[in-house]
């Protein structure tokens, strides 16, 4: 029998809102992987629409779970790291990197989005993600995330051309990441979105475009970055990885859009009968 990959995801835990570890967690596991978690933070709910959420931080867990880790002689295939509540996390993230040496690191810098950061989140997380992002196989911002970290001018989706998302691009790679991928991409005059990603080493561009539906619901980023993450993980190529993701990902919206009832988040359960068929499990 083969051996199952084994991976680790360190994102906080929203109890309700299905983002973050409650939709990598079930995602990763339906690919067919093992899957670790190191929460960062307890939420009750996500922070986008809800009010008076609870949170709690565990920063100091982590350090002493990698330990315990350490002398179990765990090993990982991949880890992939999503919303980070500080700029303390993400360098106790780096450390993790050198302990373990996974052979993929796969980093969501999910600290913004439509031209400003996140709420809680001050102008000190930027260099802290991306100096994570540097220690990166593969990092998948969006165009606010690139911007912040690269010091290129933001620019709203639909107010720029190709020669843009390929100076993000470049200057991502620059800092240090392997490969890049800039989520959310739509060109000056395209009614389509996609995922364009440039590798490091070869200064090949490969990009993907699926429709752009009307409509904007939370936790998307996280279903996305979860899947091409896995997809990698399996051993699919990069633009397989971007299809797959972008494909499984535009199904959740469209099982979601008309149900009023889960503004929160997108109904991604429903879809995972379609990522198992496009995976080929």
């Amino acid at each position: 029998m083969q051996k199952q990959k084994r991976v680790v995801t360190i994102q906080d835990i929203s109890c309700f809102g299905k983002c973050s570890l409650t939709v990598a967690l079930p995602i990763l596991s339906a690919m067919g992987l093992g899957c670790a978690i190191i929460p960062t933070a307890v939420l009750s709910t996500h922070t986008g629409g809800f009010k008076g959420w609870t949170f709690r931080d565990l920063t100091e867990d982590i350090p002493a779970v990698s330990a315990h880790w350490q002398k179990e002689g765990l090993q990982f295939d991949g880890l992939y790291t999503g919303y980070l509540g500080s700029p303390a996390q993400a360098a106790l993230i780096c450390n993790f990197i050198k302990d373990f040496r996974p052979e993929l690191v796969f980093v969501d810098p999910a600290m913004a989005d439509n031209g400003k950061l996140y709420a809680g989140f001050t102008d000190e997380i930027i260099p802290a993600m991306t100096a994570l992002c540097a220690m990166a196989d593969m990092v998948v911002p969006n165009i606010t995330e690139a911007s912040l970290m690269t010091g290129i001018p933001y620019r709203a989706p639909g107010e720029y051309d190709e020669a843009y998302i390929k100076e993000q691009l470049q200057a991502l790679v620059k800092m240090g990441a392997k490969q890049a991928a800039i989520t959310g991409v739509r060109y000056i005059g395209s009614d389509r979105q996609g995922i364009v990603s440039l590798n490091g080493d070869t200064g090949e561009y490969v990009e993907y475009h699926t429709e752009n539906l009307p409509v904007s619901c939370h936790g998307t980023g996280d279903v996305y970055a979860s899947t091409m993450f896995g997809a990698m993980i399996r051993g699919k190529t990069v633009v397989q990885s971007l299809k797959i993701a972008a494909d499984y990902t535009v199904s959740t919206i469209r099982a979601t859009m008309g149900d009023e009832s889960h503004w929160y988040g997108v109904r991604f359960e429903d879809c995972i009968p379609d990522l198992i068929r496009d995976l080929g499990l």
